[in-house]
């Protein structure tokens, strides 16, 4: 049996993902999509909906190092990519930030002020620190997960679309249902703490190499042309949509794209299906574009725009 450093299923990741968090299948795969399309994610929802716990059980899950960075108005950018400190020897050594984690969970993003969420959004672009002129690797697994509320505003800074187009997916949390909202009870009843993973029972399912194989199996999965131009054509479809102020950008066609190819992977395909770039468009498009206001205070959803934009366009066939 393979161990875990050598398991190649993405599958195994998921179903011990979610043993630990109960009722978000949609949230827990589009987790799992984004690590292994080397993607940022945005998490959204209300406190208390299982955003922390996600990233903590993934981070078991795959046993990479977890950090965890809690954006305040008073935090400043060396605050999350380090320092360099003057030595017993009179010499300049850096001290590395919590940024540097496989996996960093960037609690409420929105709290910090500009220049703070630039320096995290600047790392996950360019994939190092750079502090008084010298450049710094970060892991190559690593991957951030930020998270806001939806509906506290207050003393809170606002990613602009510049910077939210640099998150590869926004995935939303809701409420769970009854049933899972009582077996969340019971499991709690048993002796379950999010805050302490051992409580989690769950195994590692694999280390960093593994996922980093599983992201050149990612790179291997086949698209054909004309799912090629599906993806683009969705892209721009929003575009010129008339419920529409902002469209998505080519970047967004990109991150649908390598979203799509882990999305097969994780199905046990080593092709693209139309379903996959439907079941993605959403999570991949819903922060990139902006509804029209008349039509916002109507009701209109970005994702019930993105659903019409998307069955306007004629699929391939399989």
């Amino acid at each position: 049996m393979d161990g875990p450093g050598t398991a190649r299923d993405p599958a195994a990741i998921l179903t011990a993902l979610r043993r630990v968090v109960l009722g978000q299948d949609a949230a827990t795969r589009e987790a799992l999509v984004a690590v292994l399309a080397r993607g940022h994610v945005l998490l959204e929802g209300v406190p208390g909906t299982a955003k922390t716990l996600l990233v903590r059980a993934l981070a078991r899950t795959l046993t990479v190092r977890y950090g965890r960075i809690q954006f305040t108005p008073d935090l400043m950018p060396a605050d999350v990519t380090g320092v360099s400190v003057l030595t017993a020897t009179q010499e300049f050594a850096f001290r590395p930030g919590p940024i540097f984690a496989d996996l960093v969970l960037a609690d409420e993003i929105n709290r910090a002020p500009a220049k703070t969420q630039a320096a995290l959004l600047e790392a996950m672009q360019e994939r190092t620190v750079t502090v008084d002129g010298r450049s710094h690797a970060l892991p190559p697994v690593f991957t951030v997960f930020a998270t806001q509320n939806p509906i506290e505003f207050e003393g809170t800074y606002p990613l602009p679309e510049a910077e939210l187009d640099r998150f590869m997916l926004k995935i939303s949390l809701g409420y769970p249902s009854d049933e899972t909202e009582q077996g969340i009870l019971r499991r709690h009843l048993e002796g379950f703490e999010s805050d302490v993973p051992e409580t989690y029972g769950i195994a590692p399912v694999m280390d960093d190499a593994g996922l980093q194989a599983l992201r050149r199996a990612v790179d291997a999965v086949r698209v054909e042309d004309r799912l090629v131009s599906y993806i683009t054509a969705i892209v721009r479809a929003t575009r010129e949509a008339a419920s529409l102020t902002l469209g998505a950008s080519p970047r967004a066609a990109v991150a649908l794209l390598k979203a799509s190819r882990a999305a097969a992977l994780v199905d046990g395909r080593d092709y693209v299906v139309p379903d996959d770039v439907k079941a993605l468009a959403a999570p991949v498009l819903r922060h990139r574009i902006a509804v029209a206001p008349e039509l916002e205070l109507e009701g209109l959803t970005p994702d019930a725009a993105l659903g019409a934009v998307v069955a306007q366009i004629e699929a391939p066939t399989t």
